[in-house]
């Protein structure tokens, strides 16, 4: 595990925990390393929601699909970022979404259980864990609330120019880069592909935005 220490300090599930209890906290966590390799599913939809999950290394997105098959993506998950807590602390029978990864992963997984019981030893930097918990649940609620104010807009540009402008305010910059590509930004954005490329392709000829595979500039 100490291999893994540089993230894990960058995890905001291990905030405030000094270096020689966090693998201390692990070994009493029983947590476990794996590897999966690009386009591989961490995390499957209808599984029990049993463990949180944390990126070691490389990229991975959470999508779900509905009825008919339709992807819809819902965030990217970068080294150090924390996946399927919501759902194990809700204790759902089974996870709504699926977490794929982008590129070769090393994942760290967390039994649910051993996060929200406290073990035998009564650990003191385990209250730590829970309140730093807490706090990245909260965070996410926010990051959902600004999903919810992109696709909620009732067109592709008003949902694409929404969603421009949070990663503009976000980065600092009118020029910037998005983690998607085309198809990964319709998903994001729950429109078609096509009508997208057409809609980015008229906010160029009108001067609003130039783009770039994944970079954009707004005029």
């Amino acid at each position: 595990m100490k291999q893994y220490l540089e993230i894990l300090r960058n995890c905001p599930l291990f905030q405030q925990i000094e270096e020689e209890n966090l693998l201390t906290m692990l070994g009493c966590l029983g947590a476990k390393v794996e590897f999966f390799d690009k386009k591989y599913t961490i995390m499957a939809e209808g599984t029990p929601a049993k463990y949180i999950g944390i990126l070691l290394s490389g990229s991975a997105q959470i999508a779900r699909s509905d009825y008919y098959g339709n992807r819809s993506i819902l965030s990217n998950i970068g080294p150090a970022e924390v996946f399927g807590e919501a759902f194990a602390c809700a204790e759902m029978g089974a996870i709504p979404v699926t977490v794929i990864a982008n590129e070769p992963c090393t994942v760290m997984l967390i039994d649910r259980d051993h996060i929200l019981h406290t073990c035998r030893n009564q650990c003191g930097f385990h209250q730590q864990l829970i309140f730093n918990l807490m706090k990245d649940l909260a965070t996410k609620v926010l990051v959902f609330h600004q999903k919810i104010e992109v696709v909620s807009k009732r067109s592709t540009r008003n949902k694409l120019m929404t969603y421009l402008m949070l990663q503009a305010k976000k980065q600092s910059s009118n020029r910037f880069t998005i983690p998607f590509d085309r198809q990964e930004l319709a998903d994001y954005l729950e429109v078609d592909r096509s009508g997208l490329s057409a809609e980015i392709g008229k906010l160029s000829r009108e001067g609003i935005l130039r783009s770039h595979r994944h970079h954009f500039e707004l005029l």
